[in-house]
């Protein structure tokens, strides 16, 4: 078999961040996928960033019915789970906002987001990691990682430098996404802090899949950027890059109820059921279409 024959074979699954809401319908998409015939989850690479990640660790250890049905079927709680954003949503994005304004690149945004979210982490007295990491175990069908290759994307809070958690990283599962989803304070894994994988690049991180010739891109947020263009790392440049280099590559965005059931808060639970119903239905119209260059 030949390198391009082999690079032509290898399929790279991106599931990209999207909070409570867009974890739900990332799951739907998959599922719905899946009811219509089209397995994504046999793929060679899974690439998961913030929400992302929890579904990657999920999909690779649970069928996606039975997350589906999971999703659909939860109670919301009476009080608020514990997240890692502090604050309130409209502040935590108008600090991080003014973090991105003010940086000349994606370098010293990371390395500036980095110290602004220790000092948070800080301020709580590190205890926060440890409540956190136990929300995420809750919600992991499995604490082992999966025999797939998976990437959990993240942000070394002390250096500003991108990180991609692996089976081979030495971290636990459920640390690998706890540090992914960290978008609020830092999540410490022993002696380092890690923050939202998000700030990596994009919520997406699609760039990750380099070398596969297929790739699916699922993204809850449509490929939305909040930094500046001219930095280069949106998914549309990194799409661009991908397909310079020769991969194939499909997007599934939110569309018509997907977008709605996201609402004005993707943060609040009671909007997870809809959205998975809305990313399965999207999903079982999109299997048709995305099996040739799957399979």
């Amino acid at each position: 078999m030949t390198t391009s024959s082999l690079f032509n074979d290898r399929r790279a699954l991106v599931l990209g961040g999207g909070v409570s809401s867009g974890n739900a319908w990332l799951l739907g998409v998959v599922a719905g996928l899946a009811a219509a015939g089209l397995d994504v989850t046999t793929a060679d690479l899974i690439v998961g960033t913030s929400a992302g990640s929890t579904a990657a660790a999920m999909i690779t250890s649970a069928t996606p019915a039975e997350l589906y049905d999971a999703t659909i079927s939860a109670v919301v709680p009476a009080t608020p789970p514990v997240n890692r954003i502090s604050g309130a949503v409209s502040d935590q994005l108008s600090r991080t906002q003014r973090i991105i304004d003010s940086s000349d690149g994606i370098s010293e945004m990371r390395r500036r987001m980095g110290a602004a979210a220790i000092e948070l982490d800080n301020a709580e007295g590190g205890v926060g990691s440890a409540r956190w990491r136990g929300v995420v175990e809750r919600r992991l069908p499995s604490q082992e990682w999966p025999e797939q290759r998976i990437l959990l994307t993240a942000v070394d809070a002390h250096t500003g430098e991108p990180v991609a958690f692996d089976c081979d990283s030495g971290v636990d599962l459920a640390d690998a996404v706890a540090a992914s989803c960290a978008g609020g304070p830092a999540y410490r894994i022993g002696d380092r802090q890690y923050i939202d994988g998000g700030y990596r690049a994009n919520a997406d991180n699609a760039d990750l899949a380099a070398g596969c010739g297929r790739v699916l891109v699922l993204s809850p947020f449509g490929g939305a950027t909040r930094v500046p263009l001219n930095w280069h790392v949106d998914l549309a440049s990194q799409i661009d890059e991908l397909r310079r280099q020769g991969s194939r590559v499909e997007t599934i965005f939110p569309e018509g109820e997907g977008l709605k059931a996201f609402g004005g808060n993707a943060m609040d639970l009671s909007a997870r059921p809809p959205a998975a119903r809305a990313g399965y239905a999207q999903g079982q119209r999109a299997a048709q279409g995305l099996t040739d260059f799957w399979s």
